[in-house]
């Protein structure tokens, strides 16, 4: 048996599901992911897991119904992801049995600090190898561009300037300084608000596809700035 802490995500959204399964991964998590309560199913029959990470809102069979199926035959932590707003939704899942919850858009070291918490209080826990540092340099890769935060500049491999705006910059930024972390669009609008630069107004999505065509190798399927569906946007770091 592994001595690596094994978890399992189900959430219907699969950029969620590879997302938190990529950065759990960094940290020497085993991770699988589900789509449904049929694929946990599945995996729950094999090796069991040593905590869940259970959307509540997933169409069809939701979270809620899963965990009450889950909790009458096994005592694994459950910690579930919630809507914001809906306190009915986190009090429900307490009360059905899940040991904690985060609710959504959340920040991805907010959710391990959490996961680690569980896995603490429930003598899961398992001593971590070393970390990964996620503080960015003064050039940020974007794909296969990289952002010169100090001079504000954008460049190509070959160190061609690409041309941006000043709010284009500060968005990227914002981005370059929460790698895998979702930021909701009320958040980027607060964190690039850069009152000495460009006129602001609130077409984020406008921006954000601009940015694309620019760092993104498809921008109709970016892979380098991702949309969270309901959440917001998200930059994932390319892997070294």
């Amino acid at each position: 048996m592994t001595d690596l802490v094994r978890l399992i995500v189900v959430d219907d959204e699969s950029d969620l599901r590879e997302m938190i399964a990529e950065y759990f991964g960094k940290y020497g998590f085993v991770v699988r992911t589900a789509s449904d309560g049929r694929e946990l199913d599945a995996h729950l029959a094999g090796d069991p897991p040593d905590l869940l990470i259970l959307d509540a809102n997933m169409p069809g069979e939701d979270g809620f119904a899963i965990a009450r199926r889950v909790r009458t035959r096994s005592a694994v932590p459950i910690l579930m992801l919630t809507a914001a707003c809906d306190t009915v939704d986190r009090v429900v899942g307490l009360e059905l049995g899940a040991d904690d919850y985060v609710t959504k858009p959340f920040d991805l070291r907010e959710l391990r600090a959490r996961v680690q918490t569980v896995l603490r209080r429930t003598g899961r826990a398992r001593d971590p190898p070393p970390q990964q540092v996620e503080s960015p340099t003064k050039r940020v890769r974007f794909g296969d561009v990289l952002l010169d935060l100090d001079a504000h500049r954008l460049l190509q491999a070959d160190g061609t300037e690409l041309e941006i705006t000043a709010m284009e910059f500060d968005l990227l930024a914002v981005f370059a300084r929460n790698p895998n972390r979702v930021l909701s669009r009320d958040r980027l609008l607060e964190l690039a608000h850069n009152r000495g630069s460009e006129p602001f107004d609130r077409s984020i999505d406008v921006r954000i596809t601009r940015i694309r065509r620019k760092v993104e190798r498809d921008p109709e399927k970016p892979q380098v700035i991702k949309t969270m569906r309901g959440a917001g946007y998200m930059f994932v770091p390319s892997k070294p």
